[in-house]
């Protein structure tokens, strides 16, 4: 056998480290349910070390207030919950899939298809994350139906990789919450009184150029790491949606008449650009989840198209909406205490990550206690609502109050919750239930990702400070 035949059965390096995660994440990796059950016994059991005082009934008591008492999640999750469900509506409108389906055919092969689902899931994450993240696994569904002998899993997971990028997007919650003076999760105004404008976050070069170095660096990690083994996709991905039908010749009722008027989402649209106008084209996240809602209604014409789709899409949320509370009750859990003198489990990972930090050091450790805190609360401002009040008091010690400074830490928090999101399969359960893929047939690809992105958004926030 030649060394070149040789070489070719064995892979590049990044095919052979690439076949290694997958092997340990197919092994190791629990359903994403279960893997939240097990954050939450974990965190109990870091309670018990680390909290002095911790009782039984204190803890349960705070699960509970992070669940479903007064410091419940449901408001930010059903804002999380319609920015992806509007962004879905919005992939499914017809002009736009009829966009997917045009790009979809360009790829001669998985590799191109690959890329094309990465390359467009990222630039649609930079404009909401709820399309960047549906848009991804929907190109990959109709490359997959052009494409025989590719692995579908590999190509969910190269769009599900564009999602690194949200966070430094119009959507990102964390810089989204910093414009809002009336936001509960704005904990540079609750702590400073002062809001930070978009152009001190996301439009900085330290949000820029980290997007451009990882939309080089993964693509071309997507090119090198592709398999050589074949993954088909589950036949129903493709069934079409079941739509009501109306006997030929019927009489159309004055209901019928109403629901297809597209007038009244013109309308529907007109009144929210109006309200955008009017508000100062204020940017945040009720008004994109406004935004996306009336665009996509103003795409698919009627009203009840519009409602079909809607329909259609809330059901990928059906997982998240399983595993919300659990979240919630992980994030009461982090900020439990037993007494006023007493700090919580999050205050003790993130000053424990921070201290001794300079005005220097303080982003990239704010950007590695990130990370861990990501494993515990996977969503962007619920994240921020844990780690936000340590990080900015951190920075306060240090005499640094300004907008600029304010805006570049929470920038640093913000990085590592979407580098994490590479290893956390929270905000991977909407694009599994689209491809009808289980985690273990993605996430192994997706572990190269985080590394790559553990390096790239660290030296980004290690940087950081020089670039303001």
């Amino acid at each position: 056998m030649s060394q070149q035949t040789l070489a070719r059965r064995r892979g590049t390096p990044m095919q052979r480290f690439t076949d290694v995660c997958v092997k340990y994440v197919e092994r190791l990796m629990p359903d994403p349910y279960l893997f939240a059950v097990i954050l939450t016994l974990l965190v109990v059991v870091m309670i018990f070390a680390f909290v002095r005082g911790t009782s039984i009934g204190g803890v349960v008591d705070s699960w509970y207030g992070g669940v479903w008492g007064e410091t419940n999640i449901f408001t930010f999750a059903m804002q999380m919950i319609l920015i992806l469900v509007s962004g879905y509506t919005l992939a499914e409108a017809p002009v736009v899939k009829r966009g997917l389906i045009w790009l979809a055919s360009k790829p001669r092969n998985q590799v191109e298809g690959a890329l094309l689902c990465f390359f467009v899931a990222a630039i649609a994450c930079l404009l909401n994350w709820g399309l960047g993240l549906v848009v991804g696994a929907l190109l990959a569904r109709q490359v997959g139906a052009r494409l025989r002998g590719v692995h579908f899993g590999y190509l969910v997971a190269a769009g599900y990789m564009g999602y690194m990028v949200w966070t430094s997007g119009l959507s990102s919650s964390i810089a989204l919450a910093n414009t809002d003076d009336q936001s509960p999760l704005n904990v540079i105004y609750t702590q400073t009184k002062q809001v930070v404008p978009l152009s001190l976050t996301i439009f900085q070069p330290y949000s820029i150029l980290p997007v451009l170095v990882t939309l080089v660096v993964i693509g071309v990690t997507v090119w090198r790491m592709a398999p050589s083994t074949t993954l088909e996709p589950d036949p129903s991905v493709y069934a079409p949606e079941e739509e009501p039908t109306r006997e030929p010749g019927g009489h159309t009722s004055f209901a019928e008449r109403l629901e297809g008027l597209w007038i009244l989402n013109v309308l529907v649209f007109v009144a929210g650009a109006a309200y955008f106008v009017r508000s100062g084209f204020a940017l945040n996240i009720a008004s994109m989840v406004m935004l996306f809602t009336v665009l996509a209604a103003l795409l698919h014409g009627t009203p009840i198209r519009f409602i079909r789709a809607f329909t259609s899409a809330a059901k990928t949320s059906g997982p998240l909406l399983l595993q919300y509370p659990l979240y919630g009750g992980i994030v009461g859990l982090l900020a439990y205490t037993p007494s006023d003198s007493t700090r919580p489990l999050q205050a003790v990972i993130a000053s424990s990550i921070v201290s001794g930090a300079t005005v220097h050091t303080l982003p990239v450790l704010n950007f590695l206690a990130s990370v861990v805190i990501s494993l515990f609360v996977p969503s962007g401002g619920g994240h921020w609502g844990v780690q936000g009040p340590v990080a900015v008091d951190a920075a306060r010690q240090l005499g640094q109050t300004s907008p600029k400074y304010l805006g570049m830490i929470s920038m640093s928090v913000a990085d590592g919750e979407a580098v994490a999101n590479m290893i956390q399969p929270f905000w991977l359960l909407p694009v599994l239930a689209i491809a009808k893929l289980n985690v273990r047939q993605v996430m192994g690809f997706t572990v190269v990702a985080f590394l790559l992105g553990l390096v790239i958004f660290g030296l980004a926030t290690l940087l950081m400070p020089f670039l303001i």
